[in-house]
């Protein structure tokens, strides 16, 4: 179908165009197909409301209500406590993390997955690992000058064992954490 517009387009004028793609269509209520060129991405141009936003493709979340209020501790919150830890058990490996809330940059690191923790664990899942990880958190956390933070479970997650056993060592190894639950 392509080869046989781009033929009809450069036959009729008799001058060299450029190829261009263009999308089978046709009407609701005729039967003649018809082209509409495509556009760059494949799909039509998408644009917002207002027309600020030209190829977006999925809008944010708009509040049902606009004039909701907000609480102070809702606005505050992130700015009071303001570090975040992260932490995700696998079957294979820990990994645990310190964000800054505001900025979203990671503070501080640790994993089984790295090669300096790795050479030394005889499992990287396990509880002794889990406490290695809080005790190397915890150290780079004190060089980033963090000493507090705070951590809400995932809704999947228990706050129990591998879990538990991370947080404490944290707490053990001089972090105050302060632990959400719902």
């Amino acid at each position: 179908m392509l080869k046989l517009v781009s033929e009809m387009l450069c036959v009729r004028g008799g001058q060299k165009m450029r190829p261009f793609l263009c999308a089978q269509i046709s009407g609701f209520h005729t039967s003649k197909p018809g082209l509409a060129p495509r556009s760059f991405f494949g799909v039509e141009d998408f644009v917002d409301d207002d027309n600020s936003r030209p190829y977006t493709y999925q809008k944010g979340k708009k509040s049902k209500n606009p004039n909701k209020h907000v609480s102070f501790k809702q606005r505050t919150v992130a700015y009071m406590e303001p570090f975040t830890l992260d932490v995700f058990i696998s079957k294979r490996f820990v990994s645990a993390s310190i964000t800054h809330r505001v900025t979203c940059k990671q503070v501080a690191v640790a994993g089984t997955n790295s090669k300096d923790i790795k050479a030394v664990l005889k499992s990287r899942s396990d509880i002794p690992a889990c406490l290695s990880v809080g005790q190397i958190l915890s150290d780079r956390a004190r060089e980033a000058d963090v000493y507090t933070a705070s951590y809400t479970p995932r809704d999947r997650d228990k706050f129990e064992g591998k879990i538990r056993a991370v947080v404490q060592s944290l707490i053990d190894n001089g972090i105050n954490i302060k632990v959400y639950l719902d």
